[in-house]
């Protein structure tokens, strides 16, 4: 008889306490989304200190959450269907699309997110996208959940291995609008650190010491808000996570990141990250393209609250 598996543990800290332990177990959990957290809480799949716990319970730094393992196995890999849903589109040809990915859509399927992503809506869209028998057609490079802007899809293989290749060769340029705590000194330059799994909270990313992946990102203080200041940061490498790790290990976690930083008023009604800016030579045409996205009404207001 097989060995009952082991449940996944996940040890509280200062970071990552105080928000209830539906949305906790939704940020730190890959695939695991804030519906799918309180299904696992209310059918007593999840303990707290080795006691069931309720979704509305606030983890406290040094509690001990565990989750059923067998709830964070992947489904069979299944095509993602269409679904008509609707989409920014920025930039279309026969080759690819731009999108502009509001906040709180999930880029393709996942386990917890079989449907409602951008992926199904491309589908809907348009039939023809790149690596077509896959789980995630046409997709070049995500973007989390929770953070808005630009995203570039290719329509077929050809377009796909050739926006993949120009990604390697740091051909594209990727720039981001994030505001942060604290103010940078000095106001611009680069973080350079290697990015891989945090060896004690292995649902998160960390600046490491030996094993990570080169990693490096450009940022540029636009303006300085009371406390905070709005940067624009360019991702020169693209590891997961990479710049909120990077802002929070030099001492400026992004505004409304509860998993890399902490939660200090006010609190935007997200993380403060956007996707601002995409910049690349055509894979066919070689032509020149640009696309700029403009701060989204939800982080636009917060940003004005607080310039008061």
């Amino acid at each position: 008889m097989d060995a009952p598996a082991q449940p996944v543990t996940i040890t509280v800290n200062d970071a990552n306490a105080g928000t209830r332990l539906d949305r906790f177990l939704a940020a730190v959990v890959p695939g695991v989304s804030r519906s799918l957290a309180q299904k696992l809480i209310e059918a007593g799949g999840v303990t707290v200190n080795g006691k069931p716990a309720k979704a509305s319970y606030v983890p406290e730094p040094g509690d001990i959450i565990a989750l059923a393992s067998e709830a964070l196995t992947p489904a069979p890999d299944a095509l993602p269907a269409p679904e008509a849903i609707p989409l920014t589109i920025v930039y279309e040809d026969a080759h690819l699309i731009v999108i502009d990915k509001p906040a709180g859509m999930v880029v393709h399927p996942a386990p917890g997110h079989s449907g409602g992503t951008l992926v199904n809506a491309l589908l809907a869209h348009t039939g023809s996208l790149g690596n077509a028998a896959s789980a995630r057609p046409g997709i070049v490079h995500r973007i989390d959940k929770d953070t808005s802007g630009l995203l570039l899809v290719a329509k077929d293989d050809a377009t796909l291995a050739a926006l993949g290749e120009a990604m390697r060769r740091h051909a594209i340029t990727k720039q981001y609008l994030a505001l942060v705590e604290g103010h940078l000194d000095p106001p611009a330059g680069a973080i350079e650190a290697p990015i891989g799994r945090d060896p004690r909270f292995r649902q998160r990313m960390a600046v490491v010491s030996q094993g990570g992946r080169e990693a490096r990102t450009l940022f540029a203080t636009e303006r300085v808000i009371g406390g905070r200041s709005l940067l624009r940061l360019t991702l020169v490498t693209g590891r997961t996570h990479q710049i909120r790790v990077h802002c929070a290990a030099v001492g400026h976690p992004v505004v409304g990141d509860l998993i890399y930083g902490r939660a200090q008023p006010p609190q935007p009604p997200r993380i403060f990250l956007h996707a601002a800016h995409l910049e690349l030579a055509h894979p066919v045409t070689g032509a020149p393209l640009s696309f700029t996205s403009p701060l989204p009404p939800d982080l636009a207001t917060f940003l004005k609250q607080l310039e008061g």
